[in-house]
């Protein structure tokens, strides 16, 4: 029944993850053909016009784009090798910039991303249009890769946690049940049981308690660096993932220790119950 728990866990949990995957997969993006007829067209003129005036963008980029309350444009190479990041970026905003993908018009977003990737020494071989944008998206994005590396995402949905709640309850059932045969045996026999430790016990409780104590040191480093990387200028997204890691590997090497503790050296002793008794099992 152990195995049997913990396959179903594993079964389920792929389902999990399928079901999760699917529900964060970018939103396709749709391609009009008018939008990508006139993009070359547009950008130097209405690239320019939203860029100076309508988005207010040179007010923090510069008007030649050499930066400000903003980073610089000018020359980024960071934007010429991924050009769907300045159509993101418009769209979604980041940090200090706010938004624009409600503010401005679909061919307004591609002239002034087009006018930024082509101006002030920026050039790239084709115009950024919607069919970029899409095959662009087909990656895992950024922003997905950080929600997932939450303890709890934020669109995570009641079936979800449902069924993950089950996933966990059933590692915890099969998990145990094969500590107990491992640390028991199939069978329990009454009476005192006498245990007797061995060097390779020793050497794995001992290491088990290293290893405890090491990441107790990794994990507090962890923390530390976050806590720092909030309070900087620009603040910086807390590593999630590894406290996590480090938090899980602690418990379980404290776990493991008690485990072996429990089998090499401590005596156990065996009671039955009587079958006539109010619990016959």
């Amino acid at each position: 029944m152990p195995w049997v728990a913990i396959v179903s866990a594993a079964i389920m949990w792929i389902i999990l993850l399928f079901l999760f995957n699917k529900e964060t997969a970018p939103e396709p993006v749709v391609v009009d053909p008018a939008v990508v007829a006139n993009i070359s067209k547009e950008y130097p003129t209405v690239g320019k016009t939203v860029f100076e005036q309508t988005g207010g963008c040179a007010g923090c980029h510069g008007i030649n784009g050499q930066g400000g309350v903003g980073p610089a444009l000018a020359g980024d190479e960071k934007i010429l090798k991924d050009p769907v990041y300045v159509h993101t970026i418009i769209v979604k905003g980041k940090g200090g910039m706010p938004a624009f993908g409600d503010k401005l018009k679909e061919n307004e977003v591609y002239a002034v991303a087009n006018y930024v990737l082509n101006s002030w020494g920026n050039k790239i071989e084709e115009p950024l249009t919607p069919a970029t944008v899409a095959e662009g998206q087909t990656k895992v994005d950024p922003a997905v890769l950080k929600n997932r590396s939450r303890f709890v995402p934020e669109d995570l949905k009641l079936p979800e946690i449902f069924l993950g709640t089950f996933i966990l309850v059933l590692l915890t059932y099969g998990l145990i049940g094969l500590y107990s045969v491992w640390a028991e045996g199939l069978e329990l026999h009454p009476g005192i049981h006498k245990v007797r430790s061995t060097p390779l016990a020793t050497l794995g409780i001992l290491t088990t308690l290293g290893l405890s104590i090491l990441f107790s040191v990794l994990f507090v480093r962890q923390m530390v660096t976050d806590y720092a990387g909030w309070g900087a200028k620009e603040p910086v997204m807390p590593n999630v993932t590894a406290e996590g890691f480090y938090a899980a590997m602690i418990l379980l090497m404290i776990a493991a220790s008690i485990g072996l503790y429990k089998k090499y050296f401590m005596d156990g002793e065996v009671l039955v119950e009587d079958a006539s008794g109010e619990f016959p099992w």
